[in-house]
């Protein structure tokens, strides 16, 4: 095994013994429960405390392509990446504060279910269908094979399938847990992972500091970091002028300046935070306190990450830039090229942090997975025959049914991914991800957002407006530059390493939403001032706790103090 030392093996056996065994005593401690009990293998009803809801978040959040594509972009553009981290901290106070007393009031299990309460059951009904073929064939898949690269990269290449099949087993053992045996199990990976990320940074900026001869140092090698690439320490980049370099404008394409904050990063963050299956459904158990307090703590866990995941690729590009990493292919390699300075042991401790990350988020996508399909698809359409089962003999058949979901899901994923038929090698692993969740999202959040909060808002609009953001982002993606040129009131497009004209993705975003907003407003009004279905709300659901404030403004002070320094 390349450069892997028995030392290596050995810590990485521990932290597989240590998951695995907690895992299988947390299912033993309520086996009853568990094994009859759908709600409580779904959603882990009232017993995840609200330091292992924040700790699942963030497990199920950090993956492989954090690690390998986030590296790289730091590799890349450098710390203006890290807004994706840190507006999500926000985005997460957003949805403490404001989404989860909707969701809990109405007591939403799942996010098909939210659609079909608000609006009806063919908008449910579709998007439940468009969730499952999202989750198994996109984020499954490229969460499996980014993780079995990235750790066979660092193990021996020849181990591809031996890692891919190995994530899938370890995986699934913790899905068919349930919801609890993940939560808490997810304590574990957060600290495996946090453990082994700053370990990880902290060797590789006494690295820096050993090769510019300043002695093992970790301070001194990140002042050597903003010395040596003071345009990577920038949390705005410039737009781009005639005058700027190609390099340049790559950057700005895919994190455009101070305009990103005003459109896509917020859609993509209160999407992916609010509004999807996969994250929400660790808080949908708790009562209002516990979830928002565990929702806080995964954003003050989110300020954390781009440390961890960010400044590796930062430290790989001032190597590569002064000789020190001449065999470096790419941004992609960043990481692993960071880890090939590590000693051993801590070689061992850097692959259990990215195993207990890969792990984490297969795991809560596989129970997300089972959940859907179980409670909006199967159990309404296809358990007709099965209405007369009642009591434990149907809460066993809902169980056993959400646990086969996720092997036959799991499955799946190892067959797509054993060639990487859907190619995700070829566009890279947050590109593909991107490519498929970006043109649906617009419409989805304004269906969540207006459905929440504004009465009127109609089933009509709901289908309008899923269309209408979908239409709408391909049109912004491929066909508004060739129609409407490359400079407009709405836009401007920018020449990519391709030399074809294209919008910054986060803009089209923003303006897809926009519009989408526009026209299902226009729709519901033409509909009844207050649609029969919509929620009833009220400010007691929305008055915060001072234990709840606390962790608000201490959030928002370290943002602000980060943003202060780094503009």
């Amino acid at each position: 095994m390349s450069g892997i030392s028995t030392f290596d093996i050995l810590i990485f056996v521990i932290y597989f013994v240590l998951v695995s065994g907690y895992g299988y005593w947390v299912y033993n401690k309520k086996k009853k429960t568990s094994i009859t009990a759908s709600h409580d293998y779904f959603l882990a009803e009232g017993s995840l405390t609200w330091w292992a809801i924040g700790a699942s978040l963030i497990a199920s959040n950090i993956s492989a392509e954090q690690f390998i594509g986030m590296s790289g972009n730091g590799y890349f553009v450098g710390i203006a990446v890290a807004a994706y981290e840190w507006i999500a901290a926000l985005a997460l106070i957003i949805i403490a504060v404001w989404f989860m007393p909707v969701y809990l009031k109405n007591k939403i299990y799942t996010m098909p279910q939210f659609l079909k309460t608000r609006y009806n059951e063919s908008v449910s009904l579709i998007m439940a269908v468009f969730w499952l073929l999202l989750y198994v064939f996109v984020n499954l898949t490229s969460i499996l094979y980014l993780g079995a690269i990235a750790i066979s990269g660092l193990i021996g290449p020849e181990y591809l399938h031996i890692v891919m099949v190995g994530l899938a087993v370890f995986s699934l053992i913790i899905t068919l847990g349930g919801m609890k045996v993940i939560g808490y199990t997810d304590v574990i990976q957060v600290a495996v992972l946090i453990i082994g990320g700053f370990a990880t940074i902290y060797f590789a900026l006494t690295i820096v500091s050993e090769k510019f001869g300043l002695g093992r140092d970790a301070i001194a090698g990140f002042k050597t970091l903003m010395q040596q690439a003071p345009d990577h320490f920038h949390m705005i980049l410039q737009k781009p002028t005639a005058a700027s370099s190609q390099e340049d404008v790559n950057k700005y394409l895919i994190l455009p300046g101070i305009a990103m904050y005003f459109a896509g990063q917020w859609i993509v963050n209160l999407n992916y935070w609010g509004c999807n299956q996969y994250i929400t459904q660790r808080a949908l158990g708790a009562d209002l306190q516990t979830a928002r307090k565990g929702i806080l703590f995964a954003g003050f866990l989110k300020l954390l990450m781009p440390i961890i995941v960010m400044l590796p690729g930062i430290a790989a590009y001032v190597l590569h830039q002064n000789g020190h990493l001449p065999g470096l292919r790419g941004m992609d390699d960043a990481y692993s090229a960071i880890l090939g300075f590590l000693p051993s042991g801590l070689k061992g401790l850097a692959i259990a942090a990215l195993t207990a990350a890969i792990v984490a988020s297969l795991a809560g996508k596989l129970n997300s997975i089972a959940t859907i399909y179980t409670l909006d698809i199967h159990m309404k359409y296809f358990n007709k025959g099965k209405q007369n089962l009642t009591g434990e003999k149907a809460e066993s058949s809902m169980v056993w049914i959400g646990k086969l979901t996720a092997f036959i899901s799991i499955a799946i994923a190892v067959i797509f991914e054993w060639q990487d038929m859907l190619g995700i090698s070829s566009e890279g692993g947050f590109t593909f991800i991107q490519k498929y969740t970006g043109f649906i999202s617009p419409g989805v959040f304004a269906m969540f957002i207006l459905g929440m909060f504004w009465k009127r808002t109609t089933g009509t609009a709901a289908v309008a407006g899923l269309l209408t953001g979908f239409l709408l982002a391909i049109f912004f993606n491929s066909f508004a530059v060739p129609l409407l040129g490359n400079e407009t009131i709405l836009y401007t497009a920018f020449k990519n390493k391709e030399g074809i004209y294209e919008i910054p993705f986060l803009i089209n975003m923003g303006w897809a939403f926009f519009f989408t907003m526009a026209i299902m407003i226009g729709i519901s009004l033409g509909g009844p001032k207050v649609n029969p279905k919509a929620f009833e709300l009220d400010k007691e659901m929305f008055k915060l706790k001072p234990s709840i404030l606390i962790m608000i403004v201490v959030t928002i002070f370290i943002l602000a103090a980060i943003y202060v320094k780094f503009w």
